[in-house]
């Protein structure tokens, strides 16, 4: 759990996210903040969020308010999923391994990515009760994919997750004109552009956990993967370092929640870092919302206990906005609770920061 130091440190997300850019090195903090090319679908993201406005309800009883989901049979503290994110021993020496311990203590789940320096066998003897996925980059043949389900499946991790976005590894323009290159001869890669249906298939058909697809970004995808008898649909963009000029993820949301019709458990990221964001995307449809930037910002500023108060301010600001709708459960929201509304500024992956101050002459 967050320590009291924590606690009294970071009284807001924004805290938080300062503390992270003071600790860090300009090239980490580009990893997490950049793109690619021109990054507008980082801004995209953003924007689809800040288009979207509340209409709320008053003189309705909100005395107790309850922000729990459940998600593959158990009951998580607010509807958030640590997304997978390589690379986050950058942020912290002990990486996912932190990240994971975070989501255990404050009970939600955390997916793991297979470039993770950290196992799923490590995560699993450590935190064995803990809701624990695993997400695959294929860098391997179809036997290679085959071991892989095998040996997630013997840890007991409770679903696992296909990307299915990532055909060829984007230029990061913010990170290459400083020559700092990360990950792009992982031997291996070329297996994820020969990536089809057909392998879903034969990995569904393995397979006794749910399966998930990372990376649906259009109606016709999420349909076809409930036809491949995929258990959950997860709206990605990569948070905009994938294509560029790609939609904004709760753009995509609506649609795809129209064309499944609750065929399938709805995950959903890109952009997300505040309460009233995550309200927004279960009264859209999601079931669950998957945060990236926001843990590495965590992770950056105090280790376990940055990610736990990350969670913890989540909490507090969904369940705000929740009784300033006039709504007590999360199954209430629908869209009736929201309207489309004109931009204000240019969004950008901070501008739901609009207090913070990246002063260099305060860094460390």
């Amino acid at each position: 759990m967050s320590t009291n130091t924590s606690a009294q440190q970071f009284l807001t997300l924004q805290e938080i996210v300062q503390k992270a850019r003071q600790k860090l090195s300009i090239d980490n903090w580009d990893y997490i903040i950049g793109g690619t090319e021109t990054e507008t679908t980082v801004r995209r993201n953003r924007a689809a969020l800040d288009a979207v406005g509340f209409k709320p309800r008053v003189l309705r009883h909100v005395g107790s308010i309850d922000t729990s989901q459940m998600f593959l049979g158990k009951k998580m503290r607010i509807p958030v999923m640590l997304a997978p994110v390589g690379s986050l021993e950058l942020f912290e020496q002990t990486g996912a391994m932190a990240v994971a311990q975070a989501a255990s203590q404050f009970n939600v789940a955390h997916m793991l990515s297979s470039i993770s320096t950290v196992s799923h066998r490590e995560i699993a003897d450590h935190l064995p009760d803990a809701m624990r996925l695993f997400q695959l980059y294929v860098h391997g043949d179809s036997d290679w994919v085959d071991q892989c389900v095998e040996q997630v499946q013997q840890s007991n991790c409770q679903a696992f997750c296909l990307t299915v976005d990532s055909a060829y590894y984007s230029r990061r323009e913010r990170d290459i004109s400083k020559r700092n290159i990360r990950r792009s001869n992982v031997p291996g890669r070329e297996h994820q552009c020969t990536l089809t249906w057909k392998d879903v298939d034969r990995i569904r058909s393995k397979l006794k956990i749910p399966l998930i697809l990372k990376g649906i970004a259009t109606d016709q995808d999420a349909i076809m993967a409930v036809e491949h008898g995929v258990d959950m649909v997860y709206i990605s963009n990569h948070g905009g370092r994938q294509l560029d000029y790609d939609r904004g993820s709760l753009s995509v949301l609506p649609e795809v929640a129209a064309a499944i019709r609750g065929k399938a458990t709805i995950i959903v990221d890109g952009g997300f870092c505040r309460g009233t964001d995550i309200v927004k995307a279960i009264a859209m449809g999601a079931d669950m919302v998957g945060l990236g930037r926001m843990q590495c910002y965590g992770l950056a500023a105090d280790g376990v206990a940055g990610v736990y108060r990350v969670l913890e301010l989540l909490e507090t600001e969904i369940r705000t906005a929740m009784g300033l709708m006039g709504v007590t459960t999360l199954a209430q929201l629908n869209e009736s609770y929201l309207c489309q509304q004109p931009l204000l500024g240019q969004p950008d992956v901070l501008s739901a920061f609009p207090h913070l101050s990246l002063d260099e002459s305060s860094f460390y």
